[in-house]
């Protein structure tokens, strides 16, 4: 690639003013959020502190609200991106298992851009100990997880309002990605490394956990224990 066509794809001076301030914006909104409080900050402080006019501030965001989950919804679009890029013969499971690992191995820069992990980190806090947005959160999921179901069920050229299968592969994959996003909150590596690793490991059990019979081990060592006693 030439240095002219490198140029000719770098966004123009307008378009990256323009980023620079909503970055600025929603910075200083999830600061202002997670020092002072979500309920307690208003739209006034959020535009002083960026030194913009309200106006600036709602051509860029519908609400507080949406500068909440700004990032979450970057991620959740890699993620969906990633998905719709895997292979077609690739099971249901195994595509959404590889897509949300790959945006995770590359989400991470792309947030940095914008804000510090520590801020996505109390972020996520913030979301989950406040009422109004973990309900907001909660609606969210299910929007997404009709999204992701649709998606699998148009690659596997199902009827999703039909066949069961990609509501319920979703729901169990969604609910391992809620219980990592939970312990990766309240943990003390606030990395996306981290996020990725936990997620991986949890998703590598959700298949024997659902499949397996998990009192065989405690039956084999009661059996064990009886037979040296004997």
């Amino acid at each position: 690639m030439t240095h002219g066509q490198r140029a000719g794809n770098r966004p123009g001076l307008r378009e990256r003013k323009k980023q620079r301030t909503r970055d600025d914006l929603l910075r200083a909104a999830l600061e202002l959020f997670t020092t002072q409080g979500y309920e307690q900050t208003t739209v006034d402080e959020i535009v002083e502190a960026v030194d913009v006019s309200q106006r600036t501030f709602f051509r860029y965001f519908a609400n507080k609200e949406d500068t909440t989950f700004a990032v979450q919804e970057m991620v959740e679009s890699r993620f969906i991106a990633e998905l719709r890029a895997r292979p077609a013969d690739e099971a249901p499971f195994e595509a959404m298992r590889r897509a949300v690992l790959s945006a995770w191995n590359s989400i991470g820069e792309a947030i940095e851009e914008v804000i510090t992990v520590d801020l996505h980190m109390r972020t996520y806090r913030m979301i989950e100990s406040t009422p109004s947005l973990l309900a907001a959160h909660m609606r969210r999921g299910v929007a997404l997880e009709n999204q992701i179901a649709r998606l699998i069920a148009e690659r596997e050229g199902l009827d999703v309002d039909r066949d069961p299968r990609p509501r319920v592969a979703v729901a169990a994959f969604s609910g391992v990605m809620r219980v990592t996003g939970q312990l990766w909150g309240q943990g003390q590596d606030s990395s996306v490394e981290a996020l990725r690793d936990l997620t991986e490991e949890y998703l590598d059990q959700l298949v024997p956990a659902l499949a397996s019979d998990w009192r065989q081990p405690a039956q084999e060592a009661a059996g064990e224990s009886a037979q040296g006693v004997s």
